[in-house]
């Protein structure tokens, strides 16, 4: 049998450089280029969208980020918001919009299915009344145009009830009911996230009804989304996949097929190519970068033991898998990074890049300072090394 073209885990690490942006010579003038070049950005911290996007930028400002996720011109901004891989908000490419959430939606019913049963545990309500509480919803929101949820719960008082979610998980938490309506009915493309109330790092978006997106055959929409993902992420294996879009392995597996894509032997077992895509991209030049918490980088693939050394996991990531904010050298990750309550930027490198690398990531720590310009940024999920710096003392695993 003839053996799988062999892809190293430093062949990987040099694409990854290149196709994510992460070589200033590579950077992209627009947050659009930003978020083709990784399919997607993470959106479930709203400031990881503006964060993610000035990394790979050239000249990043906040206004560049706004105008590419809000200005309608001609009814659609150059990002979408949606809920798609795995149930999680990313930013995607209007054009590509369609064919994410059709690769990746639930089934509608079921969602309801499961909206409905966790609000009648919790609540009492049955069928009639979870649509009486949805009809009235929308109405309010047509009455007002565009509203926070807030603002929606003060119209429809059965949105302000509340509800505990993941009882005896450690991510147990109470919530509004209107939290679930409001994502069902985001989930279906009925309603849309506008400009948050606050400034760009708030969570607090206001709503407003909302034109479907155009449906795209299921098949078809994964199989392109499996290209856009490779043609990103590739090499990966099928448990990356899966992972990533949150896909059952029978889905994956016909994706990924459908690509035409070309086994390789990875490290971590077979990995997947699209067809001419095999030869390894050449060396480049190692870049440093400071990337945000839920970065799509950082979490692009199930397996990252080939750009983040295990012995770092506990200091990175939370207890549920989000990592946080993190400083990137030649396409590892070597340490955190942190705001404090006085603004200041500070970091802790875990693994030595030597001199070129810890200038590379001084001059890094000046370019978010000047796209930060003064404003704070407190991640949604907060790992023990973040903070460790955000509150100004030193590490010790």
């Amino acid at each position: 049998m003839t053996a799988l073209p062999r892809i190293t885990a430093e062949q990987r690490r040099a694409r990854l450089v290149r196709r994510h942006l992460l070589d200033p010579a590579a950077r992209a003038h627009t947050a659009h280029d930003v978020a083709r070049a990784l399919v997607g950005l993470h959106a479930t911290d709203p400031a990881t969208v503006y964060l993610a996007a000035a990394a790979r930028m050239h000249a990043p400002t906040v206004d560049a980020v706004e105008h590419a996720l809000y200005h309608r011109p001609t009814g659609a901004p150059a990002l979408e918001r949606i809920r798609c891989m795995r149930r999680t908000m990313f930013a995607v490419p209007a054009d590509l919009a369609p064919a994410v959430r059709s690769a990746t939606a639930q089934d509608g019913d079921r969602l309801r299915a499961e909206a409905l049963d966790r609000l009648s545990k919790a609540l009492g309500w049955d069928q009639r009344h979870y649509a009486a509480v949805e009809r009235d919803t929308l109405d309010a929101l047509t009455a007002r145009g565009e509203a926070t949820a807030a603002r929606l719960a003060a119209d429809v008082p059965a949105l302000r009830e509340q509800l505990t979610t993941f009882p005896g998980k450690p991510y147990e938490s109470r919530q509004r009911a209107g939290s679930t309506v409001l994502a069902v009915l985001a989930a279906e493309g009925r309603i849309r996230r506008c400009r948050p109330a606050g400034s760009w790092t708030s969570a607090q978006f206001r709503w407003a009804h909302a034109e479907p997106l155009p449906a795209v055959p299921a098949a078809e929409a994964r199989a392109e989304l499996a290209r856009h993902y490779l043609a990103a992420f590739g090499p990966a294996t099928a448990d990356d996949v899966k992972w990533w879009t949150g896909w059952n392995l029978t889905h994956t597996r016909q994706a990924i097929a459908a690509t035409g894509a070309r086994a390789v032997a990875l490290d971590e077992g077979t990995g997947y190519v699209l067809p001419g895509d095999l030869p390894p991209d050449g060396p480049c030049e190692p870049g440093a970068a400071l990337l945000p918490g839920l970065d799509p980088t950082s979490m692009g693939w199930r397996h990252r033991t080939w750009y983040t050394d295990p012995a770092h996991t506990a200091a990175l990531f939370d207890r549920n898998g989000n990592i946080g904010p993190t400083v990137w050298w030649d396409g590892r990750v070597i340490g955190a990074w942190a705001q404090r309550a006085d603004g200041h930027v500070v970091h802790h490198l875990l693994t030595d890049p030597g001199s070129a690398g810890r200038a590379a990531v001084h001059r890094e720590i000046e370019r978010l300072t000047a796209f930060l310009a003064g404003g704070r940024v407190t991640p949604a999920y907060r790992t023990p090394l973040e903070r460790r710096l955000a509150a100004g003392g030193p590490y010790a695993p």
